[in-house]
């Protein structure tokens, strides 16, 4: 194809239909762009101290507890502590069991003996021995004195573009 006729070719197809013609196009060394897909949105960038934050935030919503650990309760009587802290525990206490299920680690009575594998020191994650430990680690039992935690599901609702590190807004109130 001459120049020529290049150059009609392409101002005709131009003028008409709006894109160059694809023998011209191929011609002079030019490809038409193929559309680019646009890249998938990134996933929010979840940093592990996220999880932690958002238990806050369900705890101060659900249950103020965030208010009352920083409220100096040094002036109020045992009376009033009390009587705060029956509905922050009250609270406190729903809102967990609906986002989190806790087992005990040892399912005992505690105040009663409790036999371990005298063979091999327990997993230290799992069973604190005080008192009178061997240097060994390794005892043949005692007694059960706190049953322990541990975290056997949890339920919490996904992040979303709140910023978890605002565990409640400000508020004020317009009058």
């Amino acid at each position: 194809m001459s120049r020529t006729s290049a150059a009609f070719s392409s101002f005709f197809s131009i003028l008409f239909s709006g894109v160059l013609p694809e023998s011209v196009a191929s011609e002079f060394g030019y490809t038409k762009a193929k559309p680019v897909a646009a890249p998938p949105p990134e996933p929010p960038k979840v940093k592990l101290t996220d999880g932690a934050l958002q238990i806050l935030q369900t705890l101060q919503r659900d249950a103020r507890l965030v208010d009352f650990l920083m409220e100096d309760i040094a002036a109020y009587s045992d009376d009033q502590v009390g009587a705060a802290v029956r509905s922050v525990h009250a609270d406190s206490k729903a809102s967990l069991a609906r986002h989190v299920t806790l087992t005990p680690v040892i399912d005992g009575v505690e105040g009663t003996n409790h036999k371990l594998d005298g063979s091999k020191a327990p997993d230290p994650n799992r069973i604190k021995l005080i008192g009178n430990v061997p240097a060994s680690g390794k005892a043949p039992g005692g007694t059960l004195r706190h049953r322990g935690w541990q975290a056997t599901a949890v339920n919490l609702p996904p992040i979303g573009k709140q910023d978890v590190n605002i565990l409640a807004p400000a508020e004020i109130e317009i009058e």
